[in-house]
């Protein structure tokens, strides 16, 4: 696939602004804060309508202004593409495909495909369990679009029992906290017939979460897991592990239901006196190990990195292999990251197998081959020339 123009119109700090991409490899120079990122995370939210920053709509359209607007022409194997994604203040998005609304947000989904590697990825192996939870559902949507309906029906059941939960917990409260455990007990036997109303509901699409991101990970591990060993000179064996609140019956993972339920009803009582739901993928774990040894806790900045590196082309690898065509690499400042070797292992495998969008503050990074062959654009205060 390839991106031929992008248009942003009052998107971040870029009023209005057209792009056309003649290269495999476009290269966006420029000092800090100027609009470099901007620029990705506009094709970002084009892939998978999500930022990495998780920025707000309002956040991302120019004070003052009701809307912004980010248009592109995408060409595809089976045809050009005109997408259309608009952003307004109070939250309402729209989009669109070669003019034609789009009424559910999923099935714009899977038309742009990218893979976005910037310095907060670090966060990948430093960051806590919902930084690995967000990085994997992301993925998740490219693979599989109604995959973003399925995490928006598990969410709005979990904020509706989380909801219920609290509301039993404030009406307890002002009797006696004390007797808020006792009442938990008590139900525990009886369970409140709306609150299994919501674990019903909760284990149903929580289930279809959780399946879903098992099976992602035992594609995308040993993928990984090469690029880890190709990267270390093998002198690193990386290992991922899906580890969610609710275990999985190997080898019958048909049998997590009941297992969720169960679960469910064994933290009956916690989950009443701490008005939170306490079981489910919103709390899983992806865990990152290095010669059998967690990566968030003793891996070096030199091993993390490689680690992320690793993640990264194994997400463009196996979104290539799910959608049969290369998706889109945003690269954002991360060669400052990466140590000469790293970045030329990045490099070496970018070549003009993926259209690169790449932001720098400076050239030196690139050799003369790449420079040659990649369009160079300048992005000053919410301005690109080339």
């Amino acid at each position: 696939m390839y991106l031929k123009n992008l248009h942003l119109r009052q998107f971040r700090n870029y009023l209005d602004q057209k792009v056309e991409f003649t290269a495999a490899k476009t290269i966006l120079v420029g000092n800090n804060a100027q609009g470099k990122s901007n620029l990705l995370e506009a094709v970002e939210l084009l892939a998978t309508l999500r930022s990495h920053r998780m920025g707000r709509d309002r956040d991302f359209i120019q004070e003052g202004m009701d809307i912004a607007q980010i248009n592109a022409t995408l060409e595809r194997e089976n045809g050009i593409s005109d997408l259309a994604l608009t952003l307004r203040r109070n939250g309402r998005r729209s989009v669109a495909i070669n003019g034609e609304s789009v009424r559910r947000q999923m099935d714009f989904l899977g038309v742009l495909n990218a893979v976005q590697f910037s310095s907060l990825d670090l966060d990948l192996v430093r960051g806590g369990p919902d930084v690995r939870r967000n990085w994997l559902d992301t993925l998740l949507i490219q693979l599989e679009p109604i995959y973003a309906h399925i995490l928006q029906q598990y969410n709005q059941v979990l904020r509706q029992r989380n909801a219920f939960l609290k509301k039993a917990v404030d009406s307890a409260d002002a009797i006696n906290r004390t007797d808020v455990v006792v009442d938990a007990m008590n139900r525990v036997s009886t369970r409140d017939s709306t609150l299994a109303i919501w674990d019903a509901q909760l284990v149903t699409t929580g289930t279809k979460v959780i399946r879903r991101r098992d099976r992602a990970i035992q594609r995308l591990a040993p993928i990984a897991a090469a690029w880890h060993a190709s990267i270390s000179g093998s002198t690193e064996i990386l290992q991922i592990n899906y580890l969610p609140s609710v275990p999985l019956a190997e080898p019958h993972p048909e049998d997590i239901q009941p297992a969720f339920l169960a679960k469910i009803q064994q933290r009956s009582a916690a989950e009443l006196y701490r008005g939170t739901t306490l079981v489910g993928p919103h709390r899983d774990e992806v865990e990152l190990m290095i010669n059998q040894t967690p990566a968030r806790q003793y891996g070096s900045q030199g091993q993390q990195r490689t680690l992320v590196l690793a993640l990264k082309l194994a997400e463009l690898e196996l979104i290539e292999q799910v959608v049969q065509e290369p998706p889109l690499l945003l690269l954002d400042d991360v060669l400052a990251e990466l140590d000469p070797f790293r970045q030329n292992q990045l490099l070496d495998a970018i070549q003009d197998r993926f259209q690169t969008l790449i932001t720098t503050t400076h050239l030196s990074s690139f050799d003369a081959q790449w420079l040659n062959s990649s369009q160079i654009l300048f992005v000053k205060s919410g301005e690109i020339v080339s």
